[in-house]
């Protein structure tokens, strides 16, 4: 069992994060302005599925290369958090992480320009997989970094300014990049070409934490442990009830993910597949993203961040419901408005909950017993979703992701605390 230093040393700690603060506030930022670029190109819930339903015409392949992307995943964080967790400084295996993810990015856009045919569909689904399970790892290292450097007081601040500006980039880029990019099939294939911009973009916000960022030593560590001994002792992190209830409704949302990757495919059915509408409504999603930070972000400092999470579930919920009915082109628009802001306060909430509940030594497995059981749910989700869209079509598909959503929020409402005021 780890103790905390002396109190000099804590205050030193606390004295070395507040004289850097500005600098590493900056790099932070800039880092997760250019990465959340990038990789909400990637992640949305338009451009992958829409690439994979191009390459694949099925929508249980669509769902199954999403499952890759996400099964990936599913472990690495418990490894990631493992390989850090005793180390002083991380910032080094941060980089490593983030340099492995940004390279996948790279390969799908080379063999989506040199492969054509099943290879490419292979190749592609290889790439998926290997991005997600360096994301796994990655995501643990930099929330780690930035519970280190960045005080509970200012994190949503940050968050929200970052997400406001990265997703406003993204959301611009998207909609750039839907009408020219793709339309025009850029460089013999527009998705390939996308791809490539996301990673030079991801590459450069990378380079400036590693050149700007300055990192503390805490003054304890937990001594360095197996695998399997580490394992061992995930019962006494869920010991506290308030964090075991938000993973369970952490687990609800993320089955609610179901229907994420045919989204965009239901959206084609009425409207059209075309380059125009995956830029279209990326931009609806992306920047309803971005503009929803300036809410989400200042709500979680000032009430805590359980008060996010409910409300991001709940507009998640209804922005289904509104898909749903949606037989125009402005109903779908809002629908997936709803969507991105939604899911960024989904996505803000959960990972600075996650940093809340119990000591700092604990910090980078309890991100990693939280990621793999989002990751976990978010694999099996799209593969479930691919067979039920395949059998019975669309709508069960949202009905399903509905029920799930609204057990996560009676959870979180009736079981589960707001850690800052317990």
């Amino acid at each position: 069992m780890c103790t905390y230093g002396d109190a000099d040393a804590e205050a030193g700690y606390t004295r070395f994060v507040d004289e850097n603060l500005k600098r590493n506030y900056i790099a932070h930022f800039t880092h997760g302005m250019l990465g959340m670029t990038g990789f909400r190109l990637v992640y949305a819930p338009t451009f992958v599925p829409a690439y994979l339903g191009l390459l694949t015409g099925s929508p249980f392949l669509v769902g199954f290369g999403q499952s890759l992307q996400q099964a990936g995943a599913v472990l690495s964080p418990v490894l990631g958090a493992q390989q850090i967790e005793h180390r002083k400084r991380i910032l080094p295996v941060s980089l490593l992480l983030g340099g492995l993810m940004r390279l996948q990015l790279l390969g799908l856009a080379v063999v989506g320009w040199l492969l054509e045919g099943p290879s490419l569909v292979v190749a592609t689904f290889f790439f998926l997989f290997l991005l997600g399970f360096f994301m796994g790892s990655q995501r643990v290292a930099f929330q780690v970094l930035l519970a280190k450097v960045i005080p509970i007081r200012k994190r949503g601040r940050l968050q929200a300014w970052r997400n406001l500006f990265g997703g406003g980039l993204a959301a611009a880029l998207s909609y750039w990049a839907g009408r020219t990019i793709i339309e025009e099939d850029w460089l013999g294939n527009g998705y390939a070409t996308t791809f490539a911009f996301s990673f030079v973009l991801t590459s450069i916000g990378l380079m400036i934490i590693a050149r700007f960022m300055r990192e503390p030593e805490p003054p304890t560590v937990r001594q360095r442990m197996s695998l399997r001994d580490r394992f061992r002792e995930f019962p006494s992190l869920i010991a506290d009830r308030d964090y075991r209830n938000f993973l369970i409704a952490q687990l609800l949302a993320m089955s609610g993910r179901i229907s994420i990757p045919f989204c965009i495919l239901y959206a084609g059915e009425t409207l059209g597949l075309s380059g125009e509408t995956v830029g279209l409504l990326s931009l609806a999603f992306l920047g309803a993203d971005t503009i929803s930070n300036l809410i989400w972000g200042p709500m979680g400092d000032r009430f805590g961040f359980r008060l996010v999470f409910i409300c991001a579930i709940s507009t998640w919920a209804l922005s289904i419901a509104l898909l749903l009915a949606s037989h125009s082109t402005l109903m779908f628009f809002a629908s997936f408005a709803g969507l991105g802001a939604s899911l960024s306060g989904y996505m803000m909430s959960a990972q600075t909950l996650v940093l809340e509940f119990g000591g700092r030594d604990d910090v980078p497995m309890r991100l990693a017993l939280s990621t793999t059981i989002e990751t976990a749910m978010a694999t099996v989700g799209p593969l479930v979703g691919g067979v039920i869209v395949s059998l019975s079509g669309y709508p069960p598909v949202f009905v399903l992701t509905l029920i799930c959503l609204m057990a996560a929020l009676a959870m979180l409402i009736l079981r589960v605390r707001e850690p800052r005021f317990r």
